[in-house]
């Protein structure tokens, strides 16, 4: 295949809960293909619900920060992706190190340590639609429901006073809007480092996930910092994105949502079907080669970068047999990527879960009424301005 077939990673969507419409030839013709990158590297594109499994699952190819490349062009990743990866930030570490680091993480996001904060999230989201109540429609959803239940519960399972949200949303948004300099998202990151740390330092004073990292004793500071700047950031904008385009995409596909309200033991099901259609992370992991191998018939170069299109494989008709394209909260769901796969594989989707069977059972038990308070073309989605694919405002009433 010559450099003239390679393909820049698709970004433009004809259905706000549909990817791009190139994916769909790609992965029946070349489930893995030649992709340009914006720095003008070739590297590889994998579409295939098979092909991404074994990719992510496969120590050849490698997630350190210092080899990976971005899909799309993006300047406020320029600190952080052809560097060494900063302490504790698993998502751009291979074992052993990531193995080392993990295991200190992973026995605190148990399936049944996050359903032990049930009645905590459930508590928020009582009072969050409580509010709403009182203050009557139309609201903006995310503002009003689904961020400060995200933030809040992230808050409570790391330790992290609530006052601070404004400081860490903010730095945040910048550190992941493709749109930030490289200037711009290394002063974000340096901030929270620093909001981070002090909490490390004073972990005594409060309880929490850092608090307790910080008496294991096991992570050196630097590593307990990074960690709780990954999760930081990454527990709360992506698990609201999750949860306001799954309300989203209830409210368009009104079936579903009679199914929704009727069976509540469709929940659970309907979650994950929910997290399977309309998959946030739009513009796929990012992995690259540490050594020449022939990988499905394609000769993998050292160095070279893969993209693995979440969304894409998420829509496989080899694994997701009824027309993948339609949402169907009774769909058999098991086996989708949402989270990733492999060792990389997101620690705290057992909480995402949590905080998406409380929200939206919830929502739409209380408000059985809700519905969009614009027409539909007029909400907007950041397509193009974030790795973490939602809704940018969902105006609702009841």
């Amino acid at each position: 295949m010559s450099a003239q077939d390679a393909v820049p990673y698709p970004t433009v969507r004809t259905c706000p809960f549909s990817p791009p419409t190139e994916f769909a030839g790609y992965r029946e013709r070349e489930p893995i293909r030649r992709m340009r990158y914006p720095d003008g590297q070739l590297g590889w594109l994998v579409t295939s619900r098979s092909l991404a499994r074994k990719v992510l699952s496969d120590s050849r190819f490698s997630a350190r920060s210092d080899l990976k490349r971005v899909p799309v062009l993006r300047p406020g990743a320029d600190p952080f992706f052809g560097a060494p990866a900063l302490p504790g930030w698993i998502l751009d570490l291979d074992a052993p190190e990531h193995t080392r680091i993990r295991q200190q993480l992973t026995g605190k996001f148990t399936a049944r340590r996050m359903r032990g904060m049930r009645p905590y999230v459930e508590q928020v989201v009582a009072g969050l639609l409580d509010d709403m109540e009182r203050d009557g429609g139309p609201v903006d959803l995310i503002e009003a429901f689904t961020l400060p239940l995200s933030t809040q519960t992230i808050c409570e399972l790391l330790g992290v006073p609530y006052s601070e949200r404004d400081a860490f949303q903010r730095d945040s948004k910048v550190l992941f809007s493709l749109g930030s300099t490289a200037q711009q998202a290394s002063e974000a990151m340096d901030r929270l480092y620093v909001l981070v740390r002090s909490l490390v330092r004073t972990s005594g004073e409060h309880s929490g996930l850092l608090h307790q990292l910080a008496e294991d004793g096991v992570l050196n500071e630097d590593e307990i910092v990074g960690a709780g700047v990954m999760m930081l950031t990454g527990g709360h904008g992506s698990t609201s994105s999750a949860m306001a385009l799954g309300a989203y995409a209830l409210l368009s596909h009104p079936d579903q949502l009679a199914k929704f309200q009727a069976d509540p033991a469709l929940t659970d099901n309907a979650v994950d079907e929910l997290l399977r259609y309309a998959t946030i992370f739009h513009f796929g992991v990012p992995r690259a080669a540490l050594e020449d191998f022939e990988f499905e018939g394609r000769p993998i170069k050292a160095g070279e970068p893969v993209t693995v299109a979440l969304p894409a494989a998420n829509r496989d008709p080899a694994w997701f047999a009824e027309d993948p394209d339609r949402l169907d909260i009774e769909r058999r769901t098991s086996g989708h990527l949402a989270f990733g796969h492999g060792i990389h594989q997101c620690t705290g989707q057992s909480l995402v879960r949590v905080e998406m069977r409380a929200a939206l059972s919830a929502l739409f038990s209380r408000c059985p009424d809700l519905a969009l308070a614009v027409p539909p073309e007029e909400i907007a989605l950041n397509t193009q301005t974030s790795p973490v694919y939602g809704v940018l405002q969902l105006p609702v009433r009841w």
